[in-house]
């Protein structure tokens, strides 16, 4: 990772990214692929939410479970990020208002602990004042 700063992604973006989904749009898309030499950051709350989302059937992959993790994660730049003590406390101590969905908050405290930019569409976060957001 070097001295330069992750950027971290919202679990949508990661797997849009993926997918090259039409919903990525192209400033988004240009910051991600410029990012892969600075590093993409994926907290590990968001293989939960894909895990979730899988089994909901709210998201269908291309193959199975285990096989999209080992690809998705192995795509350039990207970096998995744990959940560490210090995130989880950060994500119970967010300052200001921020809504209470656990793996946004833990998203949002990873991007703080860390001191990177998050990139996200979900107006919720892109409203939150305490992130650097990107694009």
């Amino acid at each position: 990772m070097g001295g330069s700063r992750l950027i971290v992604l919202d679990t949508h973006i990661w797997v849009w990214w993926v997918h090259d989904d039409a919903h990525l749009p192209r400033a988004y898309r240009q910051r991600l692929q410029d990012g892969e030499k600075e590093g993409l950051g994926i907290s590990a709350i968001s293989c939960w939410e894909v895990a979730k989302l899988v089994e909901k059937k709210r998201l269908i992959l291309p193959l199975p479970l285990d096989e999209w993790f080992d690809q998705a994660l192995a795509y350039p730049g990207v970096h998995l990020i744990p959940l560490t003590p210090e995130i989880a406390i950060e994500s119970t101590r967010l300052p200001g208002k921020f809504h209470a969905d656990p793996a946004d908050q833990i998203i949002v405290a990873t991007a703080r602990v860390l001191n990177s930019p998050l990139v996200s569409m979900d107006a919720r976060i892109r409203a939150y004042a305490y992130v650097e957001k990107q694009p």
